[in-house]
C-alpha cells in the first residue's frame, strides 16, 4: 500500500526556450516548497529530506539542466540561467510563489530567483552556501576541476571526503561506491561538470542580498571544508534580517547527514515566520 507522499507523486518535463527538457518532480501537498541542489544539480539529492518535508509541504524538485534526466539545451550556463529556469518551472506548475531552499550552488542560485523575481520567493532557506568569491573556495575549485580533467573517477570519489562527515560516511559506504559509479567520465559529462564549476566562481551577490524582502534562513555547518562556515556568517552579515543556524558537524552535505537536524531547523523556522 503506497504512503500518502506517494499517492500525491507527479514527474513532469518542462520544455525551456531554448530546447532544454527539465525533469521535475512532486510530492505532497500544501504551501509550495522548492528544492535546488548543488553542484550535482540532482533531484535525487534530497531524498532523504522528503518524508519529513512533503508530509507538510508541495515538495517540487527537479535536474537541472544537462543533469540526470534533464537536457542540456543551448543557453550559457550561468547562476541567472539556472535561476530563469527554476522560475520557469514554477510558471509552468502554476506556482505564483514558493519557499525556495538552496544548498551550496543551489543557495546561489536561490538568491539570483529572490533578486530577479522576488514575486515567486515567499521565503529562502540558503543552506551550505555563499554571497561573494572568495580565496579559500576559488583555490578549492581550481583543483577539483583540474582533477575532473585528469582524473574523473578520482573528483567523484574525492568529493565524497570533501562533503561527508567521516563517521557518516564510513557508516553509509554506498555513498562512495555510488559516486563512483557515476563518475563524469565522457567529456560531455566533464564539460557539464565545469561549466557549473565556472558559473559558480563567477557569482557574486554581495552587494545585492541585502535587498532581498522574503524571510530568510541560513544554515551551515561548522565542519564544512567546501563551503566553510565562515560563509554563512559573512552572509549573516550581508543581510542582517536573516536567521543564522549554525549546525555542529555534519560536512558539507549535512541535508544527508544530519537530515532530521536540517529538516526540523527549517519547518520550526517555517511555523516560527508564517
Amino acid at each position: 500500500m503506497s504512503s500518502p507522499i506517494e499517492s500525491k507523486s507527479m514527474t513532469h518535463t518542462i520544455r525551456l526556450a531554448d530546447g532544454a527538457d527539465l525533469r521535475v518532480f512532486e510530492q505532497g501537498a500544501g504551501t509550495p516548497l522548492l528544492l535546488i541542489s548543488g553542484l550535482g544539480g540532482a533531484a535525487a539529492y534530497w531524498a532523504p529530506c522528503l518524508p519529513a518535508l512533503a508530509a507538510q509541504h508541495r515538495v517540487i524538485r527537479l535536474d537541472q539542466r544537462g543533469i540526470g534526466a534533464s537536457t542540456r539545451g543551448t543557453a550559457f550556463c550561468s547562476i541567472d540561467q539556472l535561476a530563469d529556469d527554476c522560475i520557469a518551472v514554477m510558471d509552468q506548475l502554476a506556482v505564483q510563489s514558493a519557499i525556495i531552499v538552496g544548498h551550496s550552488t543551489g543557495g546561489c542560485i536561490t538568491q539570483a530567483i529572490a533578486l530577479r523575481s522576488p514575486q515567486h520567493a515567499k521565503a529562502c532557506v540558503l543552506t551550505g552556501t555563499w554571497a561573494k568569491p572568495n580565496r579559500y573556495m576559488q583555490e578549492l575549485f581550481k583543483l577539483r576541476k583540474a582533477l575532473l580533467r585528469s582524473d574523473p573517477v578520482a573528483y567523484a570519489v574525492s568529493a565524497t571526503f570533501f562533503s561527508h562527515d567521516p563517521s557518516w560516511l564510513n557508516a553509509n559506504w554506498n555513498a562512495f561506491e555510488a559516486a563512483r559509479a557515476a563518475a563524469p567520465l565522457s567529456k560531455a559529462a566533464q564539460d557539464i561538470v565545469a561549466e557549473r564549476i565556472d558559473a559558480i566562481m563567477a557569482f557574486d551577490r554581495s552587494s545585492e542580498v541585502a535587498k532581498i524582502t522574503a524571510p530568510v534562513l541560513n544554515i551551515g555547518a561548522r565542519d564544512d571544508l567546501i563551503v566553510p562556515a565562515f560563509l554563512q556568517e559573512e552572509i549573516a552579515t550581508l543581510m542582517p534580517a536573516s536567521t543564522l543556524h549554525l549546525l555542529n558537524d555534519g560536512g558539507h552535505f549535512f541535508p544527508t547527514t544530519r537530515c532530521t537536524l536540517f529538516t526540523d531547523a527549517i519547518l520550526r523556522w517555517l511555523d516560527q515566520t508564517f
